[in-house]
């Protein structure tokens, strides 16, 4: 892997206090990150959070001699994907997997739910942005259209992200997709039976027409020596305008907000989650 790529995809879990907690990671420069460079003090805390301790959706502790893992395959009996997207990952000499991007500064399993690869699944629902008569609105220096999409807060970190979420064992990755967006952007969990039968049957004609714009390693700051984030995102695009125009946004699950935001150079948002609207922006060749 070439440093430049490794340097953009794994800069913001390294050298910070690990999230939902008081952990230091231990600090890694970026010429230590690869696993095959020498790094002799390399001497990092090891951190899985008491959250996790007997959560049906958790493994178990890797010296739980009742936990035989089947690393980079798919468990059939269990249906947990531990295949990267990334390429094949290696296992140290406890039983645990190595991140495949090099060393992040602490071990174990931090707040995610798996040991090594941890599988989400984000929909990038985008729209033009268009004035009171309707006409797609122009970005004034690039003389290009001007992309929103729909973004949520998280409740976690307050950081602006995408409506994203982890794919449970034996899940298909477009019902992953369908499901977080009407969790987080439209508050499916609090509606009546009718309201979520309508809301679901425009969600499910829309979401049939998704192009995939990424899949591989994300940079999350969840993410451990052990343990870390995948994801494969889709770009839905409206582009009459038509599916949202009788559709409401409303926060709801694991966001505290919602709204449509326009898509530049300028966002800041969780992860690495600005790499995916780029590709996105690139694909409609539009404002960036």
């Amino acid at each position: 892997m070439k440093r430049g790529i490794l340097k953009m995809i794994h800069k913001k879990c390294r050298n910070s206090i690990y999230p939902s907690s008081n952990v230091k990671r231990f600090t890694v420069p970026d010429e230590k990150v690869l696993w095959n460079t020498s790094f002799s003090e390399y001497c990092p805390v090891e951190y899985t959070s008491k959250v996790l301790q007997g959560k049906p959706w958790a493994d178990p502790n890797i010296e739980d001699s009742n936990f035989q893992p089947k690393w980079n395959t798919v468990d059939i009996t269990g249906k947990i994907n531990r295949v990267s997207f990334v390429t094949l990952y290696s296992i140290d000499k406890n039983n645990c997997p190595l991140n495949p991007i090099g060393r992040t500064g602490i071990k174990g399993r931090g707040i995610l739910g798996r040991w090594g690869p941890n599988h989400a699944a984000d929909p990038i629902v985008t729209r033009w942005k268009r004035n009171k008569d309707k006409c797609v609105q122009m970005d004034k220096i690039t003389n290009k259209p001007i992309l929103q999409f729909v973004s949520i807060q998280r409740r976690d970190s307050g950081e602006w992200a995408l409506p994203g979420g982890m794919v449970d064992p034996g899940e298909k990755v477009t019902a992953t997709l369908l499901r977080e967006f009407m969790e987080e952007a439209m508050n499916s969990l609090e509606k009546n039976q009718s309201e979520l039968e309508n809301a679901k049957q425009c969600m499910e004609r829309f979401f049939e027409r998704g192009e995939e714009i990424y899949k591989g390693y994300v940079d999350d700051p969840r993410n451990t020596d052990n343990a870390w984030m995948e994801t494969i995102a889709f770009n839905f695009h409206d582009d009459s305008g038509d599916t949202f125009g009788n559709l409401s946004l409303e926060a709801g699950d694991d966001a505290k907000s919602v709204r449509w935001t326009d898509i530049s150079d300028e966002l800041i948002l969780y992860a690495n989650h600005k790499d995916f609207l780029l590709k996105s922006a690139e694909k409609h060749n539009a404002h960036w």
